[in-house]
């Protein structure tokens, strides 16, 4: 008889599934893909203005990650893996991930392959607040296994610091041939990542960088849940969620 550790927190979908007892399974129901994703990047800035016109900014607050997934129209069998995972998760009560398809890989179909074989880390401690994370693979070499692009989104897998579960966006990468001047370069097997928003927490080095199927840890924005139910006994259904971290 099969005996699990942990139920599944990921919501269910065609890459995720999940089998009647709530673990993850590759035999289990798959849940429906997305028919759209609204997607937001959230930070609270202020700002003022002086009689003269100028301007000064601060950020004083938090930023996060906020998505509505809308589904089309489901069957009761494509409905009920999502629908029973939400009602688990009790509304607002238990945070849970999101994995999101159009961020699953890296969007360099080399770095892609690379990345899903190979373990990426930091090279280096960095505090956190910073915007910027040097990276290394034991074979990285610019131009042979790709690269991150601008776009891709991370997770960081700290040993020492199991809450951190941010996600990050890239925003720019740096390598040995193009890199900032004043700056060191990165080695042939390192890329310098620029990521938003700033770290939310320091990361050791050796922490793991996850390309592949990078988490949203988020929660439903609301406590209640609902379906509407046609004439030919279809479900149409919607979820708005917003990052939210330990």
């Amino acid at each position: 008889m099969p005996v699990f550790t942990n139920f599944s927190d990921i919501l269910p979908d065609p890459n995720n599934k999940i089998d009647a007892a709530g673990v993850s399974s590759a035999t289990g129901s798959a849940g429906p893909g997305f028919a759209s994703v609204k997607f937001r990047s959230s930070r609270q800035v202020q700002m003022s203005r002086t009689i003269s016109g100028r301007g000064v900014t601060a950020s004083p607050g938090y930023h996060t990650w906020e998505f509505d997934i809308n589904y089309n129209p489901l069957t009761r069998t494509e409905f009920e893996p999502v629908s029973t995972f939400l009602e688990s998760r009790e509304g607002r009560l238990r945070p849970f991930f999101v994995i999101l398809p159009q961020h699953r890989v890296p969007q360099n179909s080399l770095f892609a392959t690379y990345a899903a074989a190979n373990s990426i880390t930091a090279a280096e401690a960095t505090s956190a607040g910073s915007t910027t994370l040097l990276i290394s693979g034991s074979s990285m070499l610019v131009g042979t296994a790709g690269s991150p692009s601008p776009g891709d989104f991370i997770n960081i897998v700290d040993s020492a610091n199991t809450n951190h579960v941010k996600s990050y966006k890239i925003t720019r990468v740096e390598t040995n041939s193009d890199y900032r001047s004043g700056t060191t370069p990165p080695t042939t097997s390192q890329r310098r990542i620029h990521v938003m928003p700033p770290l939310a927490r320091s990361v050791s080095s050796g922490s793991v960088i996850r390309f592949i199927d990078p988490r949203f840890r988020v929660i439903q924005k609301g406590d209640t849940l609902e379906y509407d139910l046609n004439t030919d006994n279809l479900y149409q259904f919607s979820v708005s969620v917003e990052e939210l971290l330990p």
